[in-house]
C-alpha cells in the first residue's frame, strides 16, 4: 500500500491521520510523546486550574480502531527526500508520502539567555515549570520578613499581549484575587501586581480594535496592569526593564513569563538540510498552495512549522484551526492522487477567533460578529469541549470547570519537581 509518514501528533498531524483512517494507505505517525496536547488550554495547568491528564490524550488510544495507522514514540533526526526515507530514533523508515507537522516553540529576539528566567508555554513541562513558580512565588512571600522582597515575590510580568498572554494574565489575575485570597496568613494577596507587557499599541492585534480595547477593559477590571507600545530590553532572575516611549522602568520581580513570539523548532532545520527547503525569517518552511514543498511534490509541511501565503499574500497564523484544516486537506489530497484525481489548492476559512480573560469574560470574532463578556465565554466554553481529544478528556474539564465556576477553586495548586 501507499507509505505515508506523519512527523508530529499535534493538531496537524492528528487530523492528517483521522482523515487517512481506515483507508487503502500505510500510516506511520512518529512523534516524540505518545500523547497528542491540547495547547490553547496549557494556560489552565499553568494556573492550577487543570491537571495535565485533562488536556492530553494518549495518540494510541485515539487510532486504536484504525489497524492501518501505527504509532512510533521517537524523534525526527533525518529526511533524505530523494531516496524517499527518513531516520528517526535511530531507524529508518521509507514513505510514499511525507507530512511534517511538529509546531514551533517560544521566540526571545536575539536573548535566548532569557529562557532560563522567562519560561514559554508550549509544552506540558512548560505549564508544570510555570506553574511551580507561580506557587514558589506566593509560598516564598508568605514567610519572608522583608516588604521589599515580598513584594517583588508577588510582581508577575508577562511579556507578550497576544491570546495566550491575555489568557494567561485573566487566569493568574483571578488565581491572585480569588482563588487563594485565604489561603495565607501573612500575604496579602490583593496586593499582589501583574503587570502585561505588549510592544504593539493594542492587546490581540488580529482582533479587530474594538474586541481588543474591550479585552483590555475586562484585564483591567481584574487589576492587570498593561503596558502597551512597550518592550523588554533587560532581565533576569531579579527584574525585568521595560522600554516604552515614556522612557525606561525597572520591575524588581522574581517571576517572568514569556507569551511574545515563535521560532521554527529542530525539525525545520531537519527539512532544510534533508530537502533543501527554504525558510522564511524566523524559520518556518515556505510551501507552495497544495501545503507542499515546491521541489518535492510528496512531502508535505503543515500547522505552524509551514509558511502558506493567503490571497493577501499573508501568513497564515499559527492557530489550531490552520493546522486541523490542513490535515484534513493533506488527507484528502493524498487519497485523491491515488485515485488519479486531482485536488483544488488549499483554503483556509477562518470561522473566527476566541479569547477568554476570566470568569463570564471573553472576547469572539465569529463570521464577521463580535461578541464579548458572557456570551462569548460561553462560545469559548463550548468550543473548546468540542475540540478536545477524547470523550473522558471532554467529560473531565466540563466538570472541573463547572466546579471551578460554582467554588471559585482551582484545584490542581501543586508544586512538583518535574
Amino acid at each position: 500500500m501507499h507509505k505515508v509518514i506523519i512527523i508530529g501528533g499535534g493538531f496537524g498531524g492528528l487530523y492528517a491521520a483521522r482523515g487517512l483512517a481506515n483507508r487503502e494507505v500505510d500510516v506511520t505517525l512518529i512523534d516524540r510523546r505518545n500523547f497528542h496536547l491540547f495547547q490553547p488550554l496549557l494556560y489552565q495547568v499553568a494556573t492550577g486550574g487543570l491537571s495535565p491528564g485533562d488536556i492530553a490524550s494518549p495518540i494510541r488510544a485515539t487510532f486504536a480502531h484504525a489497524p492501518n495507522i501505527r504509532v512510533i514514540q521517537a524523534p525526527l533526526e533525518e529526511i533524505h527526500a530523494g531516496e524517499n526515507f527518513i531516520l528517526a530514533g535511530g531507524r529508518r523508515f521509507a514513505y510514499d508520502s511525507l507530512i511534517v507537522a511538529t509546531g514551533v516553540r517560544h521566540h526571545y529576539f536575539g536573548h535566548d539567555a532569557w529562557e532560563k528566567y522567562a519560561g514559554g508555554l508550549k509544552t506540558i513541562e512548560d505549564a508544570l515549570r510555570i506553574r511551580k513558580r507561580i506557587m514558589y512565588a506566593f509560598e516564598q512571600a508568605e514567610w519572608s520578613d522583608d516588604e521589599q522582597e515580598r513584594c517583588a515575590w508577588q510582581r508577575f510580568v508577562i511579556v507578550g499581549g497576544g491570546p495566550t498572554g491575555v489568557e494567561l494574565a485573566g487566569a493568574l489575575a483571578e488565581l491572585a484575587y480569588q482563588t487563594i485570597l485565604r489561603d495565607f496568613r501573612r500575604v496579602n494577596s490583593l496586593l499582589t501586581e501583574i503587570h502585561l507587557v505588549e510592544a504593539h499599541h493594542s492587546l490581540l492585534k488580529s482582533f479587530p480594535q474594538k474586541l481588543s480595547r474591550k479585552a483590555r477593559e475586562q484585564l483591567e477590571r481584574l487589576n492587570v496592569r498593561i503596558h502597551l507600545n512597550s518592550t523588554v530590553v533587560d532581565l533576569d532572575d531579579r527584574h525585568v526593564q521595560i522600554k516604552s516611549p515614556e522612557g525606561e522602568k525597572r520591575l524588581e520581580s522574581r517571576t517572568v513569563l514569556w507569551a511574545a513570539g515563535v521560532t521554527a523548532g529542530d525539525a525545520s532545520r531537519i527539512v532544510q538540510q534533508g530537502a533543501a527547503a527554504e525558510t522564511d525569517r524566523i524559520g518556518r518552511i515556505m510551501v507552495d498552495d497544495h501545503c507542499r514543498l515546491p521541489q518535492w511534490q510528496n512531502i508535505f509541511v503543515i500547522g505552524d512549522l509551514a509558511h502558506f501565503k493567503d490571497e493577501a499574500g499573508n501568513p497564515l497564523p499559527g492557530v489550531a484551526p490552520v493546522a486541523m484544516q490542513q490535515g484534513r486537506y493533506v488527507a484528502r489530497h493524498i487519497l485523491a492522487g491515488l485515485e488519479g484525481k486531482e485536488s483544488a489548492p488549499f483554503t483556509y476559512r477562518d470561522k473566527g477567533s476566541l479569547a477568554v480573560i476570566g470568569r463570564k469574560a471573553a472576547v469572539a470574532w465569529l463570521h464577521g460578529r463580535q461578541l464579548s463578556g458572557w456570551p462569548a465565554w460561553l462560545i469559548w466554553i463550548f468550543v473548546h469541549i468540542a475540540y478536545l481529544v477524547g470523550y473522558d478528556n471532554k467529560t473531565k474539564v466540563m466538570l472541573q470547570w463547572a466546579w471551578n465556576f460554582l467554588t471559585r477553586k482551582r484545584g490542581a495548586r501543586l508544586i512538583t519537581d518535574i
